[in-house]
């Protein structure tokens, strides 16, 4: 037996797990890693069961690809020749504009995934580039772009100092959290309380968070920017503001909330006047707080300015950039400049719908109009990386059915699962506990700054190839180059890039100095490796990936610091409180005001050992409460007539979905968990627990105005009894 240290991939929270593998390599055992100075040895469910995950059999080994109905595995060389003919055939014919590129949320989270992937679009050389990013978060880097400049400036509850905490939309004792990286998220909100501070959430489910929390507000879906808005309107009717940075637009930020008095909103959004006027008072007069929202509310419509808001709201607290308030972390790699700065938007547009771009990316929410729609321009080849779209992106079987019509797609997978068996090739990356690990943008968004490497704990097999010459030769074949271009090649041109930017970059630890003698330097066994030990070289703590292999279990870094100074990049050097970008958006919500609400609205669910729709495969993980049934109100369930199952039906689909009746939901809303819709499956496990598409019922026509981001909470729908044989 031996020993592996390890931070779990699977999602944001970067636990660091022990291993203990035979010696065949099979994970015997996974534990929390107490000696870690982050996570502390806490452990989830999900990474609890790495090692299942890893050994899935169900995981494809090697590539395939697909003739007619019929898959067959191939060698990686001719699964290579097939991509050339594929994409050049395409690019011959209808030009590069006819390619798209898709990233799902596990590129987040792989070194490989999140170092290519630009560079893989890039290479493409079309605009039709899509993500993750614009299903669950969009609207938090667009909110942030204009406020601060910078679409990554994105600050963080600093969880372990606050003594007021006020969570809308999100969920993380059982999420763990996102957008916020903090492991143990639910021990660290049981301290909140324990030190004597509060905890609110306000949510329409009283959740797993909001159980443990001082006090639950049962709010309406898609109505946190009312609610918000009358937090704000009171804390400048009653001068309860203490803004501690400097701000431009507080006037138009006072025009903007005067139509939004906690009398106006609260029919609206469900909560009573007074309490969203006590809310105003408690965060105003708590020593230190923080405002913190997440997914719920940024798939919504309004998203844009609900997440605008909280940030309104931290500000005018006077816990923005404060201890205890929210901050941001300073990541130990270089930050790398990643979109523009000071941010803009809409430098190109989608061809259907006009849809602006967004951080070099359109909106998902529109891939199947480029899909469907004839004329220059139209997609006609896609390569998807790591995201399973037909259950992910809204409207997921029409969506399924514009991916069956293209020419070529090609998907970068460990799965054949519902979107993968629509291509025509399907690569399969190594195994997790085979590639090095590190978390490039996870720890940018750290509730404490911190860093730690993990080497690969399993070596690749001789059929295997590593992620980053999967995706190397994808970027060679897109660049012409052929299918027997030598990955090597680009590794150096990406490494040269990261060295350029690394020693030019104004702050870098490496500013000035020889590009190639940096690179002499660079210690590393394969090119992610390289890569990461420059950017650690050049980030502001001037460390080593040898410095990280040399400490195992993780570097504290320290408490979060102000430093809005740094990452501001507005034109002014000051905070845009009232971006001019939102007014014309304030006034669409005002008009809301006097839309009556739906009678039944549909919200998506995050599950604890769940994890979009790659974790149904795993025995110990399905079952119990990570089931998909539908949750209703037990006044719904009687006024509405159901029985075991009910008929949901939306202006896309409908799906018969397995009742369960629960009070922790508010009565005129149902929710349906995320990820789910295996019938069919090739994966055996997922088969014997298919559940229901949520993604039927979602609408990509409608999203959120601002950024584009696709709608999935307060989704309208109606709920019916199913009869007979249904």
């Amino acid at each position: 037996m031996r020993t592996a240290y390890r931070t779990c991939p699977i999602c944001d929270a970067v636990c660091a797990l022990r291993l203990t593998l035979d010696d065949d390599g099979k994970v015997l055992s996974v534990r929390g890693d107490e000696q870690d100075p982050f996570s502390k040895g806490y452990i989830c469910p999900k990474g609890a069961s790495l090692g299942r995950l890893d050994e899935d059999p169900d995981r494809l080994r090697r590539p395939m690809v697909r003739t007619g109905d019929q898959w067959r595995e191939v060698s990686w060389d001719e699964a290579f020749q097939e991509i050339d003919r594929g994409l050049t055939g395409v690019i011959a014919q209808h030009g590069r504009q006819s390619l798209a590129a898709y990233f799902g949320n596990p590129t987040f989270h792989t070194m490989g995934g999140i170092l290519y992937r630009g560079a893989l679009a890039q290479a493409l050389g079309t605009t039709n580039v899509y993500s993750a990013s614009s299903i669950d978060q969009l609207p938090k880097h667009v909110s942030c772009g204009l406020m601060f400049g910078n679409g990554l400036a994105i600050s963080v509850p600093d969880l372990d100092r606050t003594d007021y905490l006020l969570i809308l939309g999100a969920n993380p004792v059982e999420s763990h959290g996102s957008l916020a990286v903090a492991p143990d998220f639910p021990g660290r909100l049981k301290a909140l309380r324990d030190r004597g501070g509060k905890l609110v959430v306000i949510d329409p489910k009283r959740t797993r968070t909001a159980e443990i929390a001082d006090e639950h507000v049962f709010s309406r879906p898609g109505s946190d920017s009312f609610l918000l808005f009358g937090i704000v309107h009171t804390l400048l009717a009653e001068n309860l503001t203490s803004v501690a940075v400097e701000v431009e637009g507080l006037q138009e930020l006072r025009e903007l909330a005067a139509g939004f008095a906690p009398e106006t909103v609260a029919a609206a959004c469900g909560v009573p006047a007074s309490t969203i006027q006590r809310l105003a008072r408690e965060l105003a007069a708590a020593p230190t707080a923080a405002v913190y929202s997440r997914v719920g509310s940024c798939t919504a419509d309004f998203s844009t300015l609900s997440q605008w808001l909280v940030d309104v709201i931290n500000i005018l607290t006077g816990n923005f950039d404060s201890p205890g308030g929210v901050m941001f972390a300073k990541a130990a790699t270089l930050e790398m400049p990643w979109g523009p700065k000071p941010f803009t938007y809409g430098r190109w547009h989608s061809r259907v719908r006009g849809m602006p771009e967004m951080l070099d990316e359109l909106p998902v929410a529109t891939l199947a109009d480029e899909i469907e729609t004839p004329g220059e321009g139209q997609v006609r080849a896609l390569v998807a990386v790591a995201g399973n779209l037909v259950l992910s992106a809204p409207n997921g079987p029409r969506l399924g059915r514009a991916l069956q019509s293209l020419d070529f797609m090609v998907c970068v997978d460990p799965y054949l699962n519902e979107t993968t068996r629509l291509a025509n090739v399907i690569l399969p990356p190594p195994r997790m506990l085979q590639m090095p690990h590190y978390d490039l943008l996870e720890l940018m968004i750290a509730v404490r700054n911190y860093a730690r490497f993990s080497t690969p704990a399993l070596a690749l097999e001789p059929d295997q190839l590593p992620e980053e010459d999967i995706m190397a030769r994808l970027v060679l074949i897109a660049m012409g180059k052929g299918a027997d271009a030598d990955p090597a090649e680009f590794h150096e041109m990406l490494l040269g890039g990261i060295l350029g930017l690394a020693t030019q970059i104004p702050g870098s630890s490496l500013q000035g100095a020889d590009p190639g003698e940096v690179r002499t330097g660079l210690e590393g066994d394969s090119p992610p490796e390289l890569m990461l030990d420059a950017l650690l070289k050049a980030g502001p703590y001037r460390l080593s990936l040898a410095q990280l292999r040399a400490q195992p279990h993780g570097i504290d870094l320290g408490a979060l610091e102000p430093r809005l100074a740094e990452v501001l990049c507005t034109p002014s050097g000051r905070v845009q409180i009232a971006p001019p970008e939102l007014a014309e958006e304030a006034a669409r919500l005002r008009g809301r005001l006097s839309t009556p609400a739906p009678e039944m609205v549909l919200i998506g669910r995050r599950q604890l050992r769940s994890n979009n729709s790659w974790l149904h495969n795993v025995p110990n993980l399905v079952g119990g409460s990570n089931r998909c049934t539908l949750q209703v109100n037990p006044i719904d369930v009687a006024r509405l007539g159901l029985g075991q199952q009910a008929r949901v039906r939306s202006a896309t689909g409908e799906v018969i979905a397995a009742v369960e009746a629960t009070e922790a939901i508010m009565p005129g809303v149902v929710s349906l968990p995320h990820g789910w819709g295996h019938s069919g499956s090739e994966q055996q496990v997922a088969a014997q627990h298919p559940g229901v598409n949520a993604n039927a019922l979602t609408d990509n026509s409608t999203t959120d105005v601002i950024s584009g981001n696709a709608i999935f909470n307060g989704v309208p729908v109606t709920v019916s009894p199913v009869t007979g044989s249904g």
